[in-house]
């Protein structure tokens, strides 16, 4: 699609010598004063404006104004004859790219205007991509109608929008990123840096270093200035998961940031004031390394302002259905596949696993299946025996086989052991794992039950 760009100047021949110099490569519109640009603005969008600055009765100014309150903004350029460089500092202020002083070199012109189409389109991009970011990160994005799940979004709504300190606790896999990242876009600080540090991947000196930064020669390698992570977090969130796993050193420095909103670099002295939103994670209970002497409590006090608990994926088994068919959909749609079908056994023995992982374990189970399907459908029998292995034993209860009658819990427990066995040629190692149980108690089932034994 060809650019569109409107000339605006009150001097006819020159704005009809700019549109014959520019009509080659753009659709030019012109306009002889601010009120007849102000219509031709209202009546169509412009990719570029460009504009005297003055013309009898309102100035270029009024016509930056009209054109920077559209929708769908165009990128402005002003023109003028004066060479005022306080008129042009005001244009630049109120939203103008950049100015030419008359008479107009065309060359140049055409470089401008080639910069401010690429300008606008990077807005357009980072527009588009906040848009994505929003989406994907919002509330709307954390799947599960369970009443443990709406309770925590309940009260993360009511906290996104302050600047209170939040600790995020519950298990590995139930999705604490997820939530800090949708209370970031969900607060005042949407457009600012959302920056996640995973606490437990970094030594305490490379960890230290990452989350403040260090002065040139503050240590061995230190052969630069760098910026830290909370620096880099300035008037936006830094998530810091599995704050459980923190030094003591390290614990000392964050305590001083939470009191004093203020940082050291490694080897530094002077404060660095910031304003940065700390959310954190732990999959540990932190009362408990305070007992233990291995979490401050002071700090724990300063991190533990408004806390919220993830519920694992065993205590709300209603969302386990929701959970399949939106990550099914989503790596079919990535593998542009048609969407894999769940047998209602399939979907019966999937909600009575415990799903120690969580939702990243469900999520990747989704993954699998889709990239491994033998059909169009998923049936209980397709599934590892781990998971029947979960259905037939969770609650005691008497199975039904495929053709109607029924099994104990411990002919269904053999007959699945035994599958595994096969499955695996023997090896007792892989069975167990298939079987989610440890090889000791593979071992002790083998001897009671002779018959289960597979030569390798």
């Amino acid at each position: 699609m060809v650019p569109s760009v409107l000339i605006v100047d009150d001097e006819k021949h020159t704005r009809e010598g700019l549109q014959q110099a520019l009509a080659e490569s753009y659709d030019v519109s012109v306009a002889a004063n601010a009120d007849e640009a102000a219509n031709l603005i209202d009546a169509q969008p412009f990719d570029v404006v460009l504009t005297d600055l003055r013309m009898p009765g309102k100035s270029g100014l009024k016509v930056i104004d009209k054109a920077l309150a559209q929708p769908n903004r165009p990128a402005v350029l002003m023109m003028t004859a004066y060479g005022n460089i306080e008129t042009a500092v005001e244009a630049m202020k109120r939203g103008a790219v950049d100015f030419l002083t008359k008479p107009v070199n065309i060359e140049r012109l055409e470089v401008l205007i080639q910069r401010a189409l690429k300008t606008k389109t990077l807005e357009v991009e980072v527009k588009q991509l906040h848009e994505r970011l929003d989406e994907k990160f919002s509330f709307s994005e954390i799947i599960g109608n369970s009443p443990k799940l709406q309770a925590v979004l309940d009260r993360v709504k009511l906290v996104a929008p302050s600047r209170a300190t939040i600790l995020i606790e519950g298990e590995s896999g139930t999705g604490k990123e997820l939530i800090a990242q949708a209370i970031h876009q969900s607060s005042p600080r949407a457009r600012a840096p959302f920056i996640a540090v995973h606490c437990a991947a970094l030594s305490e000196n490379l960890l230290e270093s990452e989350l403040f930064g260090h002065e040139r020669g503050s240590f061995t390698g230190a052969n630069e200035r760098r910026i830290g992570r909370f620096e880099s977090a300035d008037r936006g969130t830094l998530f810091l998961d599995e704050i459980g796993e923190i030094s003591t050193s390290t614990q000392v420095k964050l305590l001083r940031f939470l009191e004093t909103k203020s940082i050291e670099r490694v080897g530094g002295s002077k404060p660095i004031d910031l304003d940065v939103r700390l959310v954190a994670a732990t999959n540990k209970t932190l009362e408990q390394l305070v007992r233990d002497g291995k979490f401050r409590e002071d700090l724990f006090f300063r991190l533990n302002v408004v806390r919220l608990t993830m519920p694992p994926l065993r205590e709300r088994p209603e969302d386990v259905p929701l959970l399949l068919a939106h990550y099914i959909k989503v790596f079919s749609d990535e593998n542009g596949v048609p969407p894999l079908a769940l047998e209602a056994g399939a979907l019966r023995t999937l909600q009575a696993y415990t799903w120690p992982g969580n939702v990243r374990e469900l999520r990747n189970f989704c993954e699998n299946a889709v990239v491994l399907r033998r059909g169009g459908s998923l049936s209980e029998y397709d599934l590892e025996p781990k998971y029947r292995s979960a259905a037939a034993t969770g609650a005691g209860q008497v199975i039904g086989t495929a053709a109607g009658s029924s099994l104990s819990v411990e002919l269904n427990e053999k007959r699945l052991l035994r599958e595994a066995l096969i499955k695996v040629r023997g090896n007792r190692t892989k069975a167990a794992k298939l079987m989610g149980i440890s090889r000791r108690t593979l071992h002790r089932k083998v001897a009671q039950w002779p018959e289960l034994d597979v030569t390798d």
